[in-house]
């Protein structure tokens, strides 16, 4: 992939002046969250008209978005061979990168997109799900959706209980007002891909960056950490987990199911008390 930093300006500017405003809104979703399937960019992007209109649309924007270079389109295709045209997974390239200036008002470091192992490109459309899911609620009115940060935006650094430099990266970082009450929550979507004592590991770390104070002197509040998993026998598991922590971090983490995320943050994803 070409490097955004060896593009010519010029040639940035000539392409950035032939994208509509729908084109650059489509970039800077994927800038957002790395990974979109193209019936998440019709949900986000073509709103109006039949579904079976809106998804020819979406095909012939991502076909000539994919042609002028500002997108990569993934050889993987999701949900068989049937799916098609349907079923692509696409990226932001590095000219994609240039041309929305991720260095620049849209901040954000510049990014590499790269074919990942089919497993990570689940968990990016995973966490991508989210994402349209929370954009469709704050559009019907259900919600107001006031921040979602993906990584690296919403990673946290602090030190730990024995003075080394710690690292939490949440899937996401989001903010959602409802019925006049906001709710913060640092979301962690799980597979099934990461063993429990790993779970148990990352949720300490969330533990020790709440006893820190840095967040809640920082935001006022502590958000909830949302596990959000496949199916109950796994939420059950990772429950099991959360009520081994120490009692009094113990109401700091929510598990519930991804298909009901946007309705566990709007409602039970209340920021801790400092």
């Amino acid at each position: 992939m070409v490097r955004p930093s060896l593009i010519p300006a010029a040639r940035v500017e000539r392409l950035r002046r032939r994208l509509s405003p729908r084109d650059l809104a489509v970039l800077a979703s994927l800038h957002r969250v790395r990974l979109l399937s193209l019936d998440q960019i019709r949900r986000l992007a073509v709103t109006d008209g039949s579904p079976a209109a809106r998804t020819r649309r979406a095909q012939l924007m991502m076909t000539r978005l994919s042609e002028l270079g500002v997108v990569v389109r993934f050889s993987r295709i999701i949900g068989g061979v049937r799916a098609g045209s349907s079923g692509y997974i696409y990226g932001l390239s590095g000219l994609g990168q240039a041309v929305i200036d991720t260095d620049g008002p849209l901040g954000g470091r510049r990014r590499r997109v790269w074919e990942s192992k089919p497993y990570f490109q689940d968990h990016m459309l995973a966490v991508a799900e989210l994402y349209v899911q929370l954009v469709e609620r704050h559009r019907e009115g259900s919600t107001e959706l006031l921040t979602y940060d993906a990584e690296p935006a919403n990673w946290r650094h602090f030190t730990g209980p024995g003075g080394e430099l710690v690292q939490i990266k949440p899937d996401a970082y989001v903010r959602l007002a409802h019925a006049a009450i906001e709710h913060s929550s640092f979301i962690e979507v799980d597979l099934t891909t990461e063993t429990l004592p790993t779970i148990q590991k990352k949720s300490q770390r969330y533990i020790d960056y709440w006893r820190s104070g840095m967040e809640q002197q920082w935001r006022g509040v502590f958000p909830k950490v949302v596990w959000l998993v496949q199916n109950e026998r796994r939420a059950e598991k990772i429950t099991g987990v959360v009520k081994k922590l120490a009692s009094d971090a113990q109401a700091l983490f929510d598990v519930g199911l991804l298909d009901d995320g946007p309705q566990l943050l709007g409602g039970s994803g209340q920021g801790a008390a400092a």
